[in-house]
């Protein structure tokens, strides 16, 4: 089986390009984005939430999974990797880029529910980490990635990885798998 041959979506080089002039360094895995972009298909109809946009790469993956009756939302707080992204995403009514505190934004929405959330930045998935899987409706996907050692982690960042991995596993609503694949995934579904 060959993982390495992976259809990119559409946009995915033009973002790229414009992410490399800004020395953009926080990619999303090309096999993390196909995964995304598979499990997107499976929510026909779906509300997607996207913790962490950066300048858009991941988001390509989804959008392009999307039916036309599916909507995301995708959250980042730096301004410049937010406007990279709205210059390649602008269906104002299945895509909403917000460029906000995304810990405060989880707070302020605890309503809002989610065929799916990829927690790809600290609030979602180190911090307010309950506020993001209480928006996950049963049977909804919970995804979070670098989860095997990463070459920009900050000193000490092990132990926040092996705390966050033994909370999930203590938590009776969640069935999960850990994958050794890609940078690290942790894939759940709500029960």
């Amino acid at each position: 089986m060959d993982d390495i041959t992976i259809k990119l979506p559409e946009n995915y080089k033009s973002i790229q390009d414009a992410s490399a002039k800004i020395k953009f360094s926080m990619p999303s895995d090309l096999k993390t984005g196909s995964l995304l972009r598979t499990l997107i298909a499976s929510k026909p109809e779906g509300q997607f939430l996207e913790l962490g946009t950066g300048t858009g790469l991941s988001l390509s993956w989804i959008v392009e999974a999307m039916d036309d009756k599916s909507t995301v939302i995708s959250i980042d707080n730096n301004e410049l990797y937010s406007a990279i992204a709205k210059e390649f995403f602008n269906d104002d009514k299945r895509v909403k880029i917000i460029c906000t505190d995304a810990t405060q934004w989880l707070k302020n929405n605890p309503d809002l529910e989610f065929d799916l959330v990829f927690a790809d930045a600290w609030p979602g998935k180190y911090e307010t980490l309950d506020e993001a899987l209480s928006m996950v409706k049963t049977g909804g996907f919970y995804i979070i990635d670098d989860m095997l050692p990463q070459s920009n982690w900050p000193d000490g960042h092990e132990e926040n990885v092996k705390k966050l991995v033994a909370h999930l596993e203590q938590r009776a609503d969640l069935r999960f798998t850990k994958l050794n694949w890609s940078t690290g995934l942790i894939i759940m579904t709500k029960i």
